[in-house]
């Protein structure tokens, strides 16, 4: 019988119920199972030109794997604002039977056809299964920079699990936490930075409920500094970033009076590799064009007054990079990859030019609401 990609319907749920027990049984890690319900639990298709749809590979009535796909308005660098769509979740009954191997070749085959204009982002880093594929294919890709600021020295040592990974490592990292070494190395730098990066004139930040007018203005003045952006005009962040999502805050940074950007910062869900810190996260950001920096310094000190012990954030545009280093943060390596389809890459030529004026943060990935 023949494996066909459709639509997930509410007739497909227990058949989706049971390709995640055979993942689970197969020894896939506990993550990794496709949506219990066929309608999305965020962003419906409700007339929004943000909205998410959800497939299933099925082989007559036994469902073999599944993908989703986010379909979100884009501007580009010729003026133009195009539905592009986001692939991710995909799953394949593959990862513990060899024999559907070919699933994951099928929902990507068949996501290409349904968005032409695709990209991937996230994805775990480039040994995973998706990005080597899509590396084969030849899909133009770069790792988005991490960037991360250590709020309590002496928390981030005996909890940040990669410095814990062998004997050897955790005497070093506890020797550094308990003789207060750790904690002067890291004021040291912050003092350091701080004295050489450029002044940041006075600004004050509010926190809004949700987002008015204001926001409106600032997306049409700064755009234009980006090849591609997803569309961060009122609608779309009311649609993202809800009232009623209380777990983030939506900061909206002023100078005598006028906006001049806005960030979304939130505390990220327990990771095994954070330990029992608590890590916040810069979600997502804009600013009018020098004002970054100012940004920057509003989200972390936002999330330093939540109590956080450490925070993080991807950025792939050239100025929020330069404002989060100059704001002290660090850098290390990012397994958080964007990858564009042949034909998305054809309005992103010659890509290496293009590339640092690419604005994508957590937000554009599949993090939200939760998981950022």
């Amino acid at each position: 019988m023949a494996i066909v990609v459709q639509p997930y319907l509410p007739e497909h749920e227990a058949a989706v119920a049971e390709f995640n027990q055979r993942l689970k049984a197969g020894g896939a890690e506990k993550d990794l199972v496709f949506y219990e319900h066929a309608a999305p639990g965020w962003l419906r298709p409700d007339g929004s030109p943000i909205f998410h749809q959800y497939f299933v590979a099925a082989e007559n009535r036994v469902v073999r794997g599944g993908y989703a796909l986010k379909w979100q308005d884009f501007w580009f660098g010729d003026g133009q604002v195009r539905s592009i769509g986001y692939y991710h979740h995909p799953l394949s009954e593959g990862i513990v039977n060899k024999s559907y191997a070919m699933v994951g070749t099928l929902l990507l085959r068949d996501a290409i056809q349904r968005a032409p204009f695709l990209y991937c982002l996230g994805m775990g880093g480039y040994d995973r299964p998706l990005p080597k594929m899509l590396m084969g294919l030849g899909w133009k890709h770069f790792a988005v920079p991490f960037y991360f600021r250590v709020v309590k020295p002496f928390r981030f040592l005996r909890e940040m699990q990669p410095l814990r990974s062998s004997s050897l490592r955790r005497w070093g990292a506890d020797i550094a936490a308990f003789s207060g070494l750790g904690t002067v190395a890291l004021q040291a730098r912050s003092i350091l930075v701080s004295i050489q990066a450029p002044a940041v004139a006075a600004y004050e930040v509010s926190e809004s409920g949700k987002f008015a007018s204001w926001s409106d203005a600032l997306w049409n003045e700064a755009k234009g500094e980006c090849t591609m952006t997803a569309v961060r005009d009122r609608r779309a962040l009311e649609r993202l970033y809800p009232a009623d999502q209380q777990h983030l805050r939506r900061l909206k940074i002023s100078r005598n009076g006028t906006a001049i950007g806005w960030a979304v910062v939130g505390e990220r869900r327990p990771d095994a590799k954070y330990g029992d810190l608590r890590v916040g996260s810069i979600v997502d950001c804009w600013a009018l064009p020098g004002n970054a920096l100012a940004v920057v310094g509003a989200a972390y000190r936002r999330l330093e007054t939540m109590g956080m012990d450490l925070i993080v954030s991807n950025q792939s545009h050239r100025e929020w990079c330069t404002a989060l280093k100059a704001a002290g943060f660090m850098s290390s390596e990012s397994n958080f990859i964007f990858a564009a389809s042949k034909r998305l890459s054809e309005f992103l030529e010659p890509f290496d030019e293009v590339k640092p004026r690419l604005h994508f943060t957590r937000a554009d990935g599949d993090g939200l609401p939760r998981n950022f």
